[in-house]
């Protein structure tokens, strides 16, 4: 039976439902713009994906891009971020994979000094041995360069590693570095952009995780 040691969690649509903090910024960045002000509910496939692509789709280029970013970032960073819920099973799920050998970790396309203070406002810091996000700037904003990096950082060898995520990139970033990828369909990417981007499993819930890499990897 194959073993994984390292596990990657995804965090929003992963780990944590940030639906109003992220939506209701991008709102904020958009009204202070003087654009078009979309519904929550429209604005959920900017879920996952590198937020400045996410403004030069909504913007209609990159001439606004960043300014988007600044203002998102004005309301996100002391309001948005903690407009937010821990999926019901997560702490429980990461009780349990924490009791075995593997090292487990974030891997979010999130500047990591947001995506460190939500794991710890939720209080799943403990579970984690590491938060890897982006650079404010955006470096490794995608999530084949976040991986490569945290590969590096950790040494882990990414035939041992499993990514665990909710939209194709997780996947797809997965995949170029020569890592498995599990995808969550209780999260914002549904199931054919999973496996069409390569995901080996789906899964539904949580424990669904939980049960697999039980299963699948001993």
């Amino acid at each position: 039976m194959p073993t994984k040691s390292a596990l990657f969690f995804d965090l929003d649509g992963t780990l944590t439902d940030p639906k109003p903090g992220i939506t209701g910024s991008i709102q904020y960045a958009l009204k202070k713009l003087d654009r078009p002000v979309p519904t929550q509910d429209e604005l959920t496939w900017c879920i996952g994906p590198p937020l400045r692509a996410s403004f030069a789709r909504l913007l209609g280029g990159e001439e606004l891009a960043d300014r988007g970013v600044e203002f998102y970032r004005e309301r996100f960073g002391d309001v948005g971020l903690f407009e937010n819920s821990v999926y019901p099973e997560i702490a429980d799920v990461l009780a349990a994979l924490s009791t075995t050998p593997r090292r487990i970790f974030v891997a979010t396309s999130k500047p990591h000094v947001f995506a460190k203070r939500i794991v710890a406002h939720f209080g799943l810091d403990g579970y984690f041995e590491h938060v890897f996000g982006s650079e404010l700037d955006g470096t490794r904003v995608h999530k084949d360069e976040l991986l490569a990096y945290a590969l590096e950082v950790t040494g882990v060898d990414p035939a041992q590693a499993l990514m665990i995520g909710d939209r194709s990139h997780d996947v797809v970033g997965a995949k170029k570095n020569g890592i498995d990828a599990i995808g969550v369909t209780y999260g914002y990417g549904s199931p054919t952009e999973l496996l069409d981007a390569g995901a080996s499993h789906l899964c539904a819930s949580p424990r669904a995780v939980l049960d697999h890499i039980h299963s699948a990897f001993g």
